[in-house]
């Protein structure tokens, strides 16, 4: 049972290691130990902080991002805005000027067919003017064509002149 329970002179031993480990421990290696947790401890510190900077940073960038998106965006509206109205605007004198073609492709139909209308109207007048006098030239031959006839016409004209 030697190792269960320790005799006086491996306690005092074992002190004595203790006590030479602690102090040479102190002496060249608490120092160091200590100073490079320091040093871990700030450079942790100062990572935290520039973590936390460049957080902020980004949502600056977010919040500079959705403002340029959404200044886009009113641009955006702005251009489609102005190109409806653009559109709206050929579109209305297109049609402007279709009508004004087709009310002057009109006018100049009514003008055509009128002329053409009174050319025929005239080109008829002198058509039955020839036909008349054909007519009438055919009907006095006949009538005038013997002496007894001649003289019976000319007193009903007489007659005629007479009464008016």
């Amino acid at each position: 049972m030697g190792l269960v329970t320790p005799d006086l002179g491996t306690i005092i031993w074992m002190v004595i290691i203790f006590g030479v480990v602690l102090f040479i421990l102190g002496k060249f290696a608490w120092k160091p130990i200590l100073n490079a947790l320091k040093d871990r401890e700030e450079s942790i510190s100062t990572a935290l902080n520039s973590a936390e900077l460049a957080r902020k940073e980004v949502e600056g960038l977010k919040a500079d991002n959705e403002k340029i998106i959404a200044e886009a965006k009113r641009e955006k509206d702005i251009i489609l805005k102005e190109a409806k109205e653009i559109k709206e605007k050929i579109i209305a004198e297109a049609k402007e000027k279709a009508n004004l073609e087709t009310q002057k492709s009109i006018e100049q139909a009514r003008e055509q067919i009128k002329s053409e209308k009174d050319a025929a109207i005239n080109d008829i007048k002198k058509q039955v003017a020839e036909l008349s006098v054909i007519i009438a030239e055919k009907v006095i031959k006949k009538e005038l064509g013997n002496k007894g006839e001649q003289e019976k016409m000319v007193d009903g004209l007489i007659d005629d002149i007479k009464l008016n």
